[in-house]
């Protein structure tokens, strides 16, 4: 049997499958009869909260530094949320206003923010449904005073198989003996894929409902390069892939050795090499890659899992934090993308039939200059301790660039006259990720100093296709010519107006494409810190050949035949 995935952590696994089992949790529906009764469950839930918060301190304070500092940081998210009072408040709420038992309402409103991140179309973000899950497991049993549950001990070559793995799991699991990972849910950014990047242990995701038919002892061979699973395979399968196996690492030793070679291309092109990230601990990672800056910081983040849109000095020590981590690195800064898939409790979205094409991101700011005016000072202010840059997301017209640079010059006319220092100069562009953008790049190529492609959301619009959307998703192909001419007309287009054209969407971290793409004329590549290494070892070593790869390609009518030909070329 073969069992298909996401491959999120490279390498190749042999060994025996030890299925976790998941704990499921089931709602009483005991309504509180009196006053006495809400006090009381009132206390039972601070009760589990002190008790949670204690358990993850002693984790931390346990925690093996050698493992690398995902791990913590995780750790420390979850002390953070188990502090939110959002979460505290809607809890007792609940008991108070809807007569809930506490076990009840802990249910309810952990499945809300889970569901709440889940429909998140940014997967970074989506990935933080584990984290609100985790907590919400602690907290659930220690209502109920249980004893935390100890990490088992597995035998020698041993693949983890689970429906997912929670950040406890994955942090808190002995893996002396662990080989792999395979859950059947998840993605690139899952905290299982990141912990098991960290530790070098090869996993594979989002596997669907048939990883759950491996039972306990089955003999696995695990792939975690394409998300290959084979079950109980003969000797000879075996053999292949222990040589595979010994190929592979001998390839990754290559790829560690280059972190500090510059990815210059054979004829002598310089790229640059960023990574996307969420906030300063991201930034010193990615640097540890080899990154040259970010190409994407995503400010969101800043302003989820709160209960207040933050003022202009914490979003300024924010950002301050980042430009200093980078050591002089560029940043790109976008500004608040929120709406669509990115909901704030404290902000009043309006109900919307299709939020992917209503009040979002930019549409959002230039309705709300009291919002966006604070993040564009914080962002000048910053921009005196780091080479930051200001990207504009979700732009559809060159009047919104218009409009957003008038908010940006009085927000620096402010500073001005507040005797506040800030880089007079900072370069600002946009992201190119809806159609209309990439159609009209000839004329706002002339209003802006850069431009960076989203070819996530421009794949979506262009298609018309909701990528979370089971029924279609199969239908969301980048490598569809209708999106690979629009990403061939942007960068033209940037380049006869001698301006900067990165791309920050998936696509700069696939590595079929990045042949075809450097053949486009595409420079400036963000992605995921970890998969750096790969697309270098591509772009030193290929380049004479990506232009003519581009041409064929663009001479291609179909998705299947140009990753086909891709895939082949790049074995």
């Amino acid at each position: 049997m073969m069992v298909n995935g996401i491959g999120v952590s490279p390498g190749i696994a042999i060994g025996k499958a030890h299925l976790l089992k998941k704990q499921e949790t089931a709602l009483t529906g005991i309504i509180l009869l009196t006053d006495a009764d809400i006090v009381a469950e009132t206390k039972k839930f601070n009760h589990a909260v002190s008790l949670s918060v204690a358990e993850v301190e002693v984790m931390i304070s346990n925690y093996d530094q050698s493992q690398g500092k995902e791990g913590l940081e995780i750790l420390e998210t979850h002390i953070e949320l188990l502090s939110d009072p959002q979460i505290s408040e809607d809890v007792t709420g609940k008991i108070s206003k809807e007569k809930k038992n506490v076990n009840d309402a802990l249910i309810e409103i952990i499945a809300d923010a889970v569901q709440l991140f889940k429909n998140m179309d940014d997967e970074y973000l989506s990935a933080r449904a584990a984290d609100v899950q985790d907590i919400g497991n602690r907290l659930l049993r220690n209502l109920s005073f249980s004893a935390p549950t100890h990490a088992p001990h597995y035998e020698t070559d041993t693949i983890i198989i689970a429906e997912d793995l929670t950040p406890s799991d994955t942090i808190s699991m002995d893996i002396t003996h662990v080989v792999g990972f395979a859950t059947q849910v998840g993605g690139r950014t899952s905290h299982a894929a990141i912990v098991a990047r960290s530790r070098g242990i090869p996993a594979v995701v989002g596997c669907g409902a048939t990883l759950m038919h491996i039972k306990d002892g089955d003999l696995l061979i695990l792939d975690g390069q394409s998300g290959d699973i084979i079950v109980n395979p003969d000797q000879m399968i075996v053999e292949q892939y222990h040589a595979k196996r010994e190929s592979w690492l001998a390839q990754n030793n290559l790829l560690r050795s280059l972190k500090d070679t510059p990815a210059t291309t054979t004829d002598g092109i310089n790229i640059k090499l960023l990574a996307n990230i969420g906030d300063a601990n991201d930034m010193e990672k990615a640097i540890g890659f080899g990154a040259e800056g970010s190409g994407l910081l995503r400010t969101e983040l800043l302003f989820m899992g709160r209960d207040a849109l933050p003022g202009e000095d914490e979003q300024f020590e924010f950002y301050k934090a980042v430009a200093l981590k980078a050591k002089g690195k560029p940043v790109i800064v976008r500004t608040l993308d929120i709406g669509g898939d990115k909901q704030l409790p404290y902000f009043n979205f309006p109900t919307e039939q299709n939020p992917f094409l209503g009040y979002r991101a930019i549409r959002i700011c230039l309705d709300r200059p009291d919002i966006f005016i604070v993040q564009l000072k914080a962002i000048l202010r910053a921009s005196a301790f780091g080479r930051l840059k200001i990207m504009f997301p979700m732009i559809s017209n060159i009047q919104e660039v218009r409009a957003a640079k008038v908010i940006l010059q009085q927000a620096k006319d402010e500073l001005t006259k507040a005797g506040i220092a800030f880089d007079q100069n900072i370069p600002v562009g946009i992201m190119i990720e809806i159609p209309s953008a990439a159609i009209t790049a000839d004329l706002l190529a002339k209003e802006v100093d850069f431009f960076s492609i989203g070819t996530n959301d421009l794949c979506q619009y262009t298609l018309a296709v909701d990528r979370m959307n089971e029924q279609i998703k199969n239908l969301y192909d980048p490598y569809n010519p209708g999106v690979l001419r629009l990403i061939a007309y942007v960068i033209e287009q940037g380049h006869k107006n001698n301006i900067e054209v990165g791309m920050c969407g998936e696509l700069a971290s696939d590595s079929k494409a990045t042949l075809l793409l450097l053949g486009m004329g595409l420079t400036e590549f963000s992605m995921s810190a970890t998969a750096i290494p790969e697309i270098k070892n591509i772009i030193i070593n290929n380049l004479l050949v990506a232009k003519e790869i581009h041409q064929r390609v663009m001479e291609m009518d179909s998705s299947a035949l140009i990753t086909a030909y891709l895939q082949e070329i790049t074995l």
